[in-house]
């Protein structure tokens, strides 16, 4: 199998891929359903499903998770003999945030200055897309050398566990000789790039109460106890004066050894405005990929229009711990709770919930699936060499299939390189990082194969 004919069939493929990943972003499946209506999680399930089926998929299913959403599932059996790959996406996405900040309307793939804009389009629907593209042009030049399942999740971003869950109630469903990832992303448009470790993750959500009611400021501020004080001084503790990330007892000295991350990159990637300084200390890729990072995800507390000149009785916010590799995600939200209960000013009441939790993870980066993707990059990137980086993001389901197929090799590909922005207003992907992706996932389904053989 020459990679000549997959790379022009997966480029004549391109306009199709295009509309298809415009029907996908278009449902507005953000898995919050307080937020945005399950029928458009539900909807863009069965797309997946049905563009399954299309290609040959047997044993297609919507599997209900535990955590209310649903996942979709499919398989594709292989030659007789040959080695089963799984291929992961997810098709939840996050909420649009501020729909006025979008310069095209958030749910409507639109091609601009030659990217393609929408919720979705990089994280993840793209990632479902680019898997399609490899196994058509495999199809089309011969036939696909393995067996393959899919897997497409329903609520990665919300960080509720669901299909991990599932796949341990399940653990048959999802075995296989190697895993695809396709949620990370390249370090550079056009650099080839596989990811090996991810940070974990945990939210925990956090309420002071103070008072048994808001009280007059004149009457009594300066004296009664103020919870939205209380709990800007205890978030204050989570950081020391640098910026860095204080969790008593939590390692943050830690560093990462290998591709590093030039600061005027980062300022660029980050778009920091000019003169703010970063936080932190060490080298960008030590920040990172190599250790814990707090991050205040919201507050409950009124808004400056309308607000009252009061004394607040309770204030809550919520809280993200990102948990470096060789650090146990339990562990480290024992110690932030232990940190939060020792650091709340004035006796106020605190009350602590946690909402979400993944493990860090790191992959073995010398095993033959490395070696096949090596190369299959190498001719999707002419005149470039894979890389291997860290992300500072977390897929906690990646730990979840580590344990349940210790043998498995795992590799993490993606579209989610700097200029895509996602989790941002004007989410984009590059369609040439897509068709050179989907090249490399073809050609290293060819290589693995192979190697499997010999």
């Amino acid at each position: 199998m020459s990679p000549i004919p997959v790379a022009e069939t997966i480029a004549s493929l391109m306009p199709r891929a295009r509309q298809e990943l415009a029907e996908l972003v278009a449902f507005r499946s953000v898995a919050d359903f307080s937020q945005f209506p399950r029928s458009e999680s539900e909807a863009a399930a069965n797309w997946v499903a049905d563009a399954l089926r299309a290609e040959g998929f047997q044993d297609v299913a919507l599997l209900d998770t535990p955590d209310g959403t649903q996942s979709v599932y499919g398989y594709l059996p292989g030659p007789q003999g040959a080695p089963t790959v799984l291929l992961y996406a997810h098709y939840d996405v996050q909420p649009p945030l501020d729909d006025a900040a979008w310069i095209s309307p958030a749910f409507e793939l639109t091609e601009r200055d030659g990217r393609w804009y929408g919720r979705g389009a990089a994280d993840c629907k793209g990632g479902f897309i680019m898997h399609l593209l490899a196994l058509r042009a495999l199809k089309a030049d011969g036939g696909v050398p393995v067996g393959v399942k899919v897997i497409v999740e329903g609520s990665e971003e919300q960080g509720t566990g669901g299909l991990q869950q599932y796949a341990e109630a399940h653990p048959e469903l999802l075995a296989a000789d190697t895993i695809v990832i396709g949620d990370a992303g390249n370090f550079r448009l056009g650099l080839p790039t596989v990811t090996a470790t991810l940070r974990g993750m945990t939210l925990v959500k956090v309420k002071i109460d103070t008072l048994a009611g808001n009280l007059h400021s004149g009457m009594f501020g300066g004296v009664a106890p103020d919870a939205l004080a209380a709990l800007i001084r205890l978030l204050d503790s989570l950081r020391a004066a640098d910026g860095s990330t204080t969790v008593d007892g939590l390692d943050s000295d830690a560093v990462w050894e290998g591709l590093q991350y030039p600061e005027a990159d980062f300022r660029a990637d980050a778009k920091v405005l000019d003169g703010v300084g970063l936080i932190g200390e060490g080298t960008i890729a030590d920040r990172l990929w190599a250790r814990p990072a707090v991050t205040v995800l919201g507050i409950d507390c009124p808004s400056v229009s309308g607000a009252t000149p009061s004394v607040h009785a309770s204030a809550g916010a919520l809280i993200s711990l990102r948990v470096p590799p060789g650090v146990d995600t339990t562990e480290a939200i024992k110690l932030l709770q232990a940190h939060l209960v020792a650091h709340t000013p004035w006796q106020a009441r605190l009350e602590l919930e946690v909402v979400g939790q993944g493990q860090p993870f790191q992959a073995d980066t010398s095993s033959p699936a490395y070696a096949s993707m090596a190369a299959a990059m190498e001719v999707a990137y002419p005149g470039e060499e894979m890389q291997v980086s860290g992300m500072g993001g977390s897929i906690p389901l990646c730990n979840t299939l580590t344990s349940l197929y210790p043998d498995a090799e795992m590799l993490l590909i993606g579209l989610s390189e700097p200029e895509a922005q996602i989790h941002a207003v004007n989410e984009s992907v590059s369609p040439q990082e897509l068709e050179r992706l989907a090249v490399a996932e073809a050609l290293f389904l060819v290589n693995y194969a192979r190697s499997k053989r010999a």
